[in-house]
């Protein structure tokens, strides 16, 4: 079963976080993460989003 949408309102915080099914890894090695840190700055200066953590 699908979760309910998200209520998306300007000003407001959300809680994402990314994790591998039954604690497996999500990045295999430095590169993987690398590129994902690359991209998620890319999207933040795009959209303005701020990560706290």
């Amino acid at each position: 079963m699908a979760r309910k949408l998200r209520i998306e309102f300007a000003g407001a915080f959300y809680h994402v976080m990314s994790h591998g099914n039954n604690g497996d890894k999500i990045f295999f090695g430095k590169k993987g993460q690398e590129s994902f840190l690359n991209v998620l700055d890319e999207v933040c200066q795009r959209t303005g989003w701020i990560v706290h953590a």
